[in-house]
């Protein structure tokens, strides 16, 4: 069943409703939804704004410290597998998602974490990159990861992703975009709760888990990245060009007479990505068991932008491997607003299949 893709051999995550990956993904399967007032942030109907928050940081530390609270635990979380193997000879990537430049968040954001990362694992990593396009960003970083591992610059490579959108600023500016879900005049019923948190993959080539006997989570089985001409906010109407394309590269590698089993998404009750989603499903549906049963994980942590695509893929994993998906192949896709498209094909595996 398991083909040539990179094998999925660590699994790390820190959102509002679980402090490790296991954690999470529970809550998300027993429907725990984070959402709460703000401690202090009131939308223009005077209301506290609702938001999904790491309770367990102070609301009044910044994005640069709320993003390492949630990003260090999570690589923990993922990189824990290789210490029994590690002899110091491996060589791990490091690539992280993250928001783009917006309201609130520091222009030094990537620097301020890449350092805070090294601190925590000096020598570790022999090449970081950072992507900064927001929701999709998590895909730019899987394709660069196969790239890596495929011509042999690193033997394994670490996928993260982190954001926050808890900062004051951003909190006003997403509101004064119409995009706040709330009751003031400037929200919009159709609009999404802000979140936070982190995720990471720890990716590695077939024959480096086997050589090592590290346990196989899953396969990034197809990776497609494309661009949308058409952006939400603009008044253009998005026939979900962009996304199809991805759909299409990623679904290249799914076997003859298997069909997508899940979905997991980045909606998050925006009307802009329920029809871009609708428009792709009309045209790639038949390569899908049910393309409209598909799970979107801001109903329990918010919107988590660059965060979403590695917690998504984690899911997808483990709603296997405990055996309430409904089969082994996911495709986990993201739409950021600046127009970048992502779509991971993900084949789950079993202890001890290869």
């Amino acid at each position: 069943m398991s083909g040539g893709g990179l094998r999925i051999v660590g699994l790390g995550a820190c959102t509002p409703v679980g402090r490790n990956v296991f954690a999470s993904a529970a809550a998300v399967r027993a429907g725990v939804c984070g959402f709460g007032e703000h401690p202090f942030m009131v939308d223009t109907a005077g209301e506290p704004m609702r938001v999904a928050r790491a309770a367990w940081i102070d609301a009044s530390v910044d994005v640069a410290g709320r993003c390492a609270a949630l990003l260090l635990p999570a690589i923990d979380d993922a990189l824990h597998v290789l210490s029994p193997v590690d002899d110091g000879s491996v060589r791990c990537g490091l690539l992280i998602a993250l928001p783009p430049a917006r309201p609130g968040r520091p222009g030094d954001l990537a620097d301020s974490l890449l350092a805070c990362v090294s601190r925590r694992y000096p020598g570790r990593f022999d090449a970081a990159r950072v992507f900064e396009a927001g929701h999709a960003s998590g895909h730019l970083a899987i394709e660069a990861a196969v790239q890596d591992c495929s011509s042999g610059a690193v033997d394994t490579c670490l996928v993260c992703g982190v954001d926050s959108t808890l900062a004051p600023e951003t909190l006003e500016w997403i509101e004064a975009c119409g995009q706040l879900h709330g009751g003031g005049a400037d929200n919009n019923a159709w609009g999404f709760v802000p979140g936070e948190a982190a995720g990471a993959l720890l990716l590695a080539s077939p024959d480096f888990a086997r050589v090592r006997r590290i346990e196989v989570w899953g396969e990034v089985a197809g990776i497609g990245i494309a661009r949308e001409a058409h952006l939400i906010g603009t008044g253009d109407v998005c026939l979900g060009d962009g996304l199809s394309e991805a759909f299409e590269r990623a679904l290249e590698r799914l076997p003859p007479g298997e069909c997508v089993h899940n979905v997991f998404c980045d909606l998050n009750g925006e009307p802009y990505r329920a029809d871009e989603y609708g428009f792709t499903v009309l045209r790639k549906g038949d390569r899908f068991r049910a393309a409209s049963d598909f799970v979107a994980l801001a109903d329990c942590w918010g919107d988590v932008g660059a965060a979403g695509v590695p917690l998504h893929v984690a899911i997808a994993a483990i709603c296997h491997r405990k055996r309430y998906g409904k089969g082994r192949w996911s495709m986990v896709w993201a739409s950021s607003e600046s127009g970048e498209r992502g779509a991971a094909l993900i084949c789950a595996m079993d202890p001890g299949e290869e």
